[in-house]
């Protein structure tokens, strides 16, 4: 693929929009507070992807057709291709996103990363900070009992019934766990420079959540360290072409059905 600009960007007097899951929201504001760049940020619900497609497409492109091309110079998207959820998506200024599958990627640091741990780790329910904090998803999953009319989310059963009681539903009535033998929970901190570890939220708390809903579930747990150096070079300008897609103003985003994950027509 020809490369259009060059390894970074210099966004100085540059103004970016920037689109994003709330699922990162604490670790998106971190480095939007420690950057030098100006960018102005959205965050959509969590869960938009298991609208399906269609709807996830409409959401976005609505996002981005509010912003003004006179305003800013890129698009920036804190989404992998999420079930297909940006394709289609297009601007009439550049769009930069970067080569994942879904934010355990973003969340991971890199496609190979996420891929190796995918790979090795078939089943395998993931938690982060965001994903505990952000509750019930934006929209119902296409196809899941959540689906269907009448039918209360996860945390409704939880308010009415208890934790417990709650689970034993969702599990009858919808039997989403069967698909799934392990839970890991991925553990955001930055080391700084003086030594301390910056957290995301109460780790503590969300990991022993975690384990506990591992336990209940009678899945594997385990814990892994996260990695957002691929929000921070969305974030930055630093846009190499392995780990990031910069689409012309017009053209649409594809799915590339290859390592590069993401295309444009």
């Amino acid at each position: 693929m020809e490369k259009i600009y060059p390894h970074a960007i210099n966004l100085k007097e540059k103004k970016c929009k920037l689109i994003a899951c709330e699922v990162m929201f604490r670790e998106i504001c971190f480095l939007l507070s420690q950057t030098h760049n100006i960018i102005d940020v959205t965050f959509e619900r969590k869960g938009l992807h298991d609208a399906g497609k269609e709807r996830m497409e409409e959401f976005l492109q609505a996002e981005i057709n509010r912003a003004d091309p006179d305003e800013y110079a890129f698009i920036l998207l804190a989404y992998g291709l999420c079930n297909n959820g940006v394709c289609g998506l297009s601007a009439k200024i550049p769009i930069v996103l970067p080569r994942a599958h879904d934010c355990i990627t973003l969340l991971l640091g890199s496609k190979e990363r996420y891929k190796k741990y995918f790979d090795a780790n078939p089943g395998t329910y993931y938690k982060s900070s965001g994903w505990i904090e952000r509750g019930a998803n934006f929209l119902p999953q296409s196809g899941s009992v959540m689906n269907n009319p009448g039918l209360k989310s996860y945390e409704e059963y939880v308010e009415e019934y208890g934790e417990e009681n709650a689970q034993y539903i969702v599990e009858t009535l919808g039997g989403w766990t069967k698909n799934y033998n392990k839970m890991t929970y991925i553990d955001i901190s930055i080391i700084q420079t003086n030594g301390n570890a910056v957290y995301f939220g109460d780790s503590e708390k969300y990991r022993e959540r975690t384990k506990q809903k591992a336990a209940e579930c009678g899945w594997e747990f385990e814990e892994i360290k996260g990695d957002i150096r691929l929000l921070e070079k969305l974030i930055s300008g630093d846009w190499n072409q392995d780990e990031f897609l910069i689409v012309p103003p017009d053209k649409k985003i594809i799915s590339s059905y290859t390592d590069e994950i993401v295309s444009f027509e």
